[in-house]
């Protein structure tokens, strides 16, 4: 599935979310707005950081979301691979096949 492809479903997937788990939604949505909102780091910095973990971590939507937030917070390209070398720094050959997924998303999500 393409970048732009899980991004359409991850929206309708939280539309449905909201629906049956609601209470789960608000508490997660009230804790990334608060965490994740300019701050002693700018918005730009976060999402930086949560892709690094997110790579680390191999979690495939985390990656897909977060390319695209580092990208809206105006990251550029150079520094979002910057701080998916990080992440493989940190989490080693895991993270390190998931480097792919990066480029993959930076590609379609730049045009």
């Amino acid at each position: 599935m393409s970048t732009k492809e899980f991004l359409k479903k991850f929206s309708n997937d939280l539309e449905k979310m909201k629906s049956h788990a609601s209470s789960t939604v608000s508490g997660f949505g009230g804790l990334f707005a608060k965490t994740m909102g300019q701050g002693s780091l700018s918005v730009r910095e976060k999402e930086l950081i949560a892709l690094g973990i997110g790579l680390a971590v191999q979690c495939v939507p985390c990656i897909r979301l977060h390319v695209q937030k580092c990208l809206a917070a105006g990251a550029t390209r150079e520094q979002i691979i910057e701080a998916a070398g990080v992440a493989v720094m940190m989490g080693g050959g895991p993270a390190y096949t998931h480097v792919p997924m990066v480029l993959e998303a930076l590609d379609e999500l730049e045009q």
